[in-house]
């Protein structure tokens, strides 16, 4: 199901905490980068904070320039972000600053949860996801239900940690600060979990004052039918390279991108690359590889349009080329309308041979477009 473009924020010391133990929150920022904060704030439809945050930290989470919040309504937006809060429990101090400033709140938590909420008479809309928290449930609502498409999150520890090793972070903005905690008892930003694999990609490097921002992005495919934050970047990608392709009225333009488990991409292509007029993105992209590459059984072929049952132009269709090539993954936005094959059922074709099929619906419309041209 869709989900918001969920961006993790946070600031921490030199060795990777987030606070002290003192009583007072340990300011880590620098002046000017609680401004770029507040400006990030400005962009984005919510903003969620853990329950830990909200009783150790009691913060407001507004945007504070009125400019922003001017420039916010002159576009039609409400001049706060929706406030998003997470809790197991639903018991939390119903007097906390969080739910007495700014604009809409809402609360997700369990059915029991719910209860306790309700009962505190907690100023917010309280969302029960079932037993327990579901974190791919609570992205689904905000953005079905409440419209969010670019979600920031504020912390904690354990709330990074959780959306990291689920893989559902479309990026990490991280601030380093030029001190050191060193008390094992304070928090730290990332707990032990199963991350991805891979190295992320770093996207800016930044200095603002004495801190340094940087911005990351996971690039490591997900595993099995769910899709990971990465598998959006990389059909995205494909997406792209079919804009590449020569326009034809007798074939779709495609593009595809094959990325090995750790997040490495492996080769690319697009139909009609390199003026052949006939070649497939995934077979021009996979003949790229050398067969025997060990890393090709555990990679991910992301294609715009989903790869071909049939075809007359060449003997293997796309769909026999990635099972032979011993992928057994792909994600595409596009399943193959009757344009040219009747019945084309790529995907079916893949199953059969054993290979996970994800279909992304979300980029369905940029897979379709530079294909516009096409009857039907």
């Amino acid at each position: 199901m869709p989900h918001p473009y969920v961006l993790l924020s946070a600031a921490v010391s030199l060795d990777g905490y987030l606070d002290d133990t003192g009583p007072e929150r340990l300011l880590l920022s620098s002046p000017a980068d609680f401004d770029r904060v507040d400006e990030v704030r400005a962009s984005v439809d919510a903003i969620l904070v853990g329950a830990g945050t909200i009783r150790a930290d009691n913060p407001r989470l507004l945007v504070n320039s009125p400019e922003r919040r001017a420039a916010r309504t002159a576009a039609g937006k409400p001049a706060y972000p929706l406030k998003v809060t997470v809790s197991g429990t639903g018991d939390l101090d119903p007097e906390a600053r969080f739910w007495h400033t700014g604009g809409e709140k809402v609360l997700y938590t369990t059915d029991r949860g719910a209860d306790r909420a309700r009962a505190l008479r907690l100023a917010a809309d309280v969302v029960p996801l079932g037993a327990g928290l579901d974190w791919r449930r609570l992205l689904t609502h905000l953005h079905d239900v409440r419209g969010v498409r670019r979600l920031m999150v504020e912390g904690g520890g354990l709330i990074h940690t959780q959306l990291l090793t689920q893989g559902l972070a479309d990026e990490l903005q991280l601030v380093l600060a030029p001190l050191f905690v060193g008390d094992p008892e304070a928090p730290r930003l990332f707990g032990p979990g199963g991350y991805q694999a891979g190295r992320l990609r770093l996207l800016e490097t930044r200095r603002i004052e004495d801190v340094v921002l940087t911005r990351y992005e996971p690039t490591a495919p997900g595993t099995g039918s769910l899709p990971a934050a990465a598998d959006h970047h990389w059909l995205a990608l494909a997406c792209d390279l079919a804009e590449r392709c020569p326009p034809s009225r007798t074939a779709f333009s495609v593009g595809a991108v094959v990325v090995a488990a750790d997040g490495t991409e492996l080769a690319r292509g697009h139909s009609r690359e390199n003026g052949d007029p006939v070649v497939h993105a995934e077979e021009a992209a996979l003949a790229k590889l050398d067969p025997a590459d060990p890393r090709l059984p555990g990679a991910t072929v992301y294609s715009s349009l989903e790869p071909c049952a049939r075809r007359a132009s060449r003997p293997a269709p796309c769909a026999r080329l990635t099972l032979d090539a011993g992928v057994r993954r792909v994600v595409t936005a596009w399943r193959e309308p009757d344009t040219f094959v009747t019945e084309a059922d790529g995907s079916g074709v893949l199953a059969a041979g054993g290979a996970q099929v994800v279909v992304l619906p979300e980029h369905e419309g940029r897979a379709k477009a530079p294909n516009r041209h096409l009857p039907g």
